[in-house]
């Protein structure tokens, strides 16, 4: 009798020891595009404004556990966000343009699904549109990436308690359907703007929360916003605090910085630098959340590839990258302005664009311009208004006069770039919390959605 008592409290205690190592509270965060010159940078930016060489440190980036992990997709070498998204939700390569299925079609569930099976609540984010390629990885699965309705109508079937972030890229169906209405015919409560969700996340069963309707609809880059426009912390908040209502069992967040790539493909260093901090910000909510959770709580950070082969240096022995901080919006809204300017029937003169791009830039007055610059600007400035001379990348077609001030900006400042567009770089891997240790060693980044299902015990 005194021996079958011990075994049944053996039996309690390893069972008990067993969940203690089982998160309830998982963070996903994936940055969209960034790789580890990207945060280095970032880094490097923090210390030179306080004149020291070196780095300060992000918060993400001084998790305990680190390591790199492989970016590559079932059919080259260079992913795209489609299959990347995949791999890093689902554990399964696939082709680029390829969402949730594999290299041959065949629809393959997220850990958000193997959360949501095992009874969680599940959040998925972004400061992207929740229809984009990372965010729909999660819950989607299509043979083609731009199918972007019928991925919507999947979101709306998903069950999912959160999504945040840009609203959808083609809400009306080709048979006049809305998925707004969609999504309010199965359960979700529609949020505009940070307030307005915390007004209506009580009473709200499920709850997708974009944009308020007196902002543009798709979210700008962090260094373009006002105070309006949702950030990445304020997403993560809201997540956080819907999820946790009525929630005994736990949740999972994914959590997508999306524009850091955008940024990349524009060569815009400074906007990626603000994007970096944009999720650092949000990653220190989930560390705040973490400190009240510790023994229930896992966060990691990674990637899911680098975009335009970003670079500190640039050929000489020393930095400039507190010049950056004299860039004080993007390249596109660069643009926006010399349209502006452009449109007005008063000719604008060299010292009105001298102006702008000092505003925008710093450039001659906070950054030095050689006399053989100033000409080129100004053979572009007379391009430009005399002509329509652009540059064009994945996301915008800018001025080149835009870009040949972004372009100066960076040289000054030290930074390069080596393309507008994807490259195979290794990406990094932060963890912190239950299971954390887990991740080390080179990985795959099929393993990351592995190892999280198999310290959080997830149903499959």
């Amino acid at each position: 009798m005194k021996k079958t008592i011990s075994l049944i409290a053996l039996c309690v205690l390893c069972s008990i020891a067993a969940m203690a190592q089982q998160p309830k509270y998982v963070f996903y965060f994936i940055g969209d595009g960034m790789g580890l010159n990207q945060i280095n940078c970032t880094e490097l930016y923090l210390a030179s404004l306080n004149g020291k060489i070196g780095i300060e440190h992000l918060a993400f980036a001084d998790l305990p556990y680190a390591t790199f992990a492989t970016s590559y997709s079932a059919d080259s070498d260079v992913t795209d966000s489609a299959a990347a998204g995949t791999a890093l939700a689902t554990g399964h390569k696939t082709k680029n343009d390829m969402l949730g299925v594999t290299a041959d079609t065949v629809a393959v569930q997220s850990v958000a699904a193997w959360a949501k099976a095992s009874g969680k609540k599940v959040g998925v984010c972004s400061t992207v549109n929740i229809d984009g390629a990372t965010p729909a990885a999660f819950y989607a699965h299509q043979a083609n990436r731009g199918s972007m309705n019928a991925i919507g109508r999947e979101l709306a079937a998903s069950g999912y308690d959160y999504f945040g972030g840009g609203d959808f890229c083609q809400p009306k169906g080709d048979d006049g359907t809305d998925l707004h209405q969609i999504c309010a015919d199965n359960g979700y409560t529609y949020a505009y703007g940070y307030a307005d969700a915390m007004a209506k996340l009580k009473d709200a069963k499920k709850l997708i929360m974009v944009q308020s309707k007196d902002c543009d609809r798709d979210i700008p880059y962090a260094i373009d916003r006002s105070v309006k426009d949702l950030t990445l912390p304020q997403i993560v908040e809201v997540g956080i605090n819907t999820l946790m209502k009525n929630n005994k069992n736990g949740f999972f967040l994914m959590v997508e910085a999306g524009s850091i790539d955008r940024a990349g493909h524009g060569r815009d260093a400074k906007a990626a630098i603000n994007e970096i901090l944009d999720l650092d910000n949000a990653v220190k909510v989930a560390l705040d959340f973490y400190k009240k959770h510790p023994k229930e709580t896992l966060i990691v950070v990674t990637a899911d590839r680098e975009t335009g082969g970003m670079v500190p240096g640039n050929g000489h022995y020393y930095l400039n990258m507190e010049r950056l901080q004299y860039q004080t919006c993007s390249t596109d809204a660069v643009t926006e302005k010399l349209a502006i300017l452009k449109k007005n029937r008063m000719r604008k003169t060299w010292e009105d664009i001298k102006n702008v791009l000092s505003e925008s830039f710093g450039l001659f007055t906070e950054v030095p311009v050689a006399w053989r610059d100033e000409i080129a600007l100004f053979e572009a400035y007379q391009a430009a208004f005399n002509g329509d001379a652009k540059e064009e990348n994945l996301y915008s077609v800018n001025s080149a006069l835009a870009s040949m001030a972004r372009d100066l900006l960076n040289k000054s400042a030290g930074v390069s770039w080596a393309s507008r567009s994807h490259s195979g770089s290794h990406v990094p891997v932060f963890a912190i919390g239950v299971g954390a240790e887990q991740f080390h060693g080179r990985l795959d980044n099929t393993q990351i959605p592995k190892i999280i299902n198999n310290i959080a015990k997830y149903k499959k």
